[in-house]
């Protein structure tokens, strides 16, 4: 069957009459539109609402002695531990993280995304043209010029403006710039990450280092039993028994040291990775005396209402949603017709003759111009359910974060109380443990014991110290996470540049950034330490 045949049989009358059905309602919906939009100044597609969440009242643990509900000192939270070498290394993975680099760059590249679509306020069409042609004729050919060989040039101007009667250039806009408030906040982000990582590896690295201390004076406690041991062997009070089962806990005693070893060094590895150097010269910032660091005695948590403003990610799933939304009404807009106005001059001057030179050698029109894409309705519209789809997905996203951020806060909160609780345990547990075993190994010497009686005892008190260790630098972890789960330290980078010095340079070097603050992005529009959200407007530059 022929497509003339097809399109005239009944069968494709229903499909027919619909087509023309939804054409002429797309047309009645987009006149009355142009009429609204002209007279209100509206834009198509949703406004953005911050999305409603499930934040509970107070924290579980909020009646402990070791949780404060008052709103906790965010901006430098880690001086509450009061180590300076802490200090100082949070400082330098401040200035020489490649990760916080590279977030400071794609925030320069969201700003310049959302100098592009503010370029689409004015005529998108700017062309200059012009052409030059050396032509030559044969002179055998009839109507030949007297000259058969002439330069022809032309030159000219076209300009096209489409008017943003449905606000689409506008939503543009609206999406780049919660798409850059969006890029700060992924580096706000990657701050807090960043001071939560160097701090937790620090403590990991004190510990460790107590571990090892622990490992060596025990070793050294052993060894003083392996030679008790050997005297009561020698002389024939014991059997040799004693002697291999004091070499056997000695051995795995001593064993733990290089395992410990092996630990600290992937541990200062990876600290060296946060601090954007290699790992030789920690060696000088790590050394010294310095113990795990002390934790105050409670937390500063304020209430959970304060996730929404405090931690960046939440912000950045917000800003997210907002610049989908947007998207939502550019898709929109595509089932609109769009009107410009366009125009173009041009001039052609040749050296055959004298009057192309004249006033009748320039044209130019100009006069509107109308592009409606209504064919394509039905690829249009499913692009507009693309659009609102994906902003579903980050508006679920959002809500699952903010409950993952609850949860986050709430671990480190009981791991902060209850490792301070299990510390105070095992400090009366070490103690208990080195009076038995001085008290064993006593009876040992007297003969009135055996020396399993001895072994345990010293197994017992290095499980003790081993586990006390552990729980003391669970303490400042416990904080360590929930400061970061409350998304403290990223106002640090209030008043600070994005990218340092060096990489503006290496950036202006290579391309034109124009005015040199473009490169510096502290512009008026960017949110603040004291702002309560997200702030959904764009920079005022």
């Amino acid at each position: 069957m022929g497509a003339r045949s097809f399109l005239t049989s009944p069968a494709a009358r229903p499909r027919r009459t619909r087509w023309r059905a939804e054409c002429w309602r797309a047309g009645r919906v987009s006149i009355a539109c142009a009429f609204a939009l002209l007279s209100s100044g509206c834009m198509i597609g949703p406004d953005f609402k911050r999305p409603s969440v499930q934040v509970a009242d107070d924290w579980m643990d909020a009646g402990s002695e070791t949780i404060d509900s008052r709103r906790a000192p965010y901006r430098e939270w880690w001086s509450s531990l009061d180590d300076p070498v802490l200090s100082k290394l949070i400082d330098l993975a401040h200035q020489q993280n490649l990760s916080l680099l590279t977030a400071g760059v794609r925030v320069l590249e969201a700003r310049a995304q959302l100098g592009v679509a503010i370029g689409e306020f004015y005529p998108q069409q700017q062309q200059l043209t012009a052409t030059a042609s050396y032509e030559r004729i044969p002179v055998a050919a009839p109507y030949a010029p007297l000259s058969n060989t002439f330069w022809q040039l032309a030159f000219g101007a076209q300009v096209g403006w489409e008017l943003d009667l449905w606000g689409k250039v506008r939503r543009g806009i609206e999406s780049a710039s919660s798409a850059f408030l969006a890029s700060v906040a992924a580096y706000d982000d990657v701050l807090v990450t960043l001071t939560g990582d160097v701090a937790s590896t620090y403590v990991r690295i004190r510990t460790i280092d107590v571990q090892l201390d622990i490992a060596r004076e025990n070793v050294a406690r052993q060894q003083k039993a392996l030679a008790i041991a050997r005297a009561r062997f020698a002389g024939g009070v014991v059997t040799r028994r004693d002697v291999y089962q004091a070499e056997n806990v000695l051995g795995a005693t001593a064993a733990t040291i290089p395992q410990l070893t092996i630990e600290r060094r992937k541990a200062t590895n990876a600290l060296s990775v946060l601090l954007g150097m290699p790992p030789a010269p920690l060696d000088d910032l790590l050394a010294g005396t310095s113990g795990i660091p002390v934790a105050p005695a409670s937390l500063a948590v304020g209430i959970p209402a304060d996730l929404l403003r405090r931690r960046p990610d939440v912000r950045k799933a917000e800003l997210k949603a907002a610049a989908q939304s947007a998207q939502i009404g550019l898709a929109r807009g595509e089932l609109f017709p769009s009107f410009s106005l366009i125009g173009s001059i041009g001039r052609l001057s040749s050296d055959v003759g004298q009057s192309s030179l004249g006033a009748g050698s320039v044209g130019y029109s100009a006069g509107p111009a109308i592009q409606w894409n209504i064919l394509n309705y039905g690829q249009i519209t499913n692009n507009v359910r693309v659009q609102d789809a994906r902003l579903q997905e980050l508006l679920v996203d959002y809500r699952n974060l903010v409950l993952k951020a609850q949860q986050e806060v709430e671990n480190g909160i009981t791991e902060f109380s209850q490792s301070r609780a299990e510390a105070a345990f095992l400090q009366t547990s070490v103690v208990a443990a080195t009076g038995a075993f001085r008290i064993a190994l006593l009876q040992y010497k007297e003969g009135t014991v055996d020396f399993n009686v001895v072994l345990n005892a010293e197994e017992n008190l290095y499980k003790a110290q081993n586990s006390l260790a552990v729980a003391q630098g669970n303490i400042p972890l416990g904080l360590i996470k929930a400061y970061r789960a409350l998304g403290g330290g990223w106002e640090l980078r209030d008043g600070r540049d994005f990218v340092p010095l060096a990489t503006r340079e290496e950036m202006a070097a290579r391309t034109d950034w124009g005015a040199p603050e473009l490169l510096r992005p502290q512009a008026p529009g960017l949110p603040g330490p004291d702002d309560v959200g997200p702030l959904l407007r764009p920079p005022e530059w």
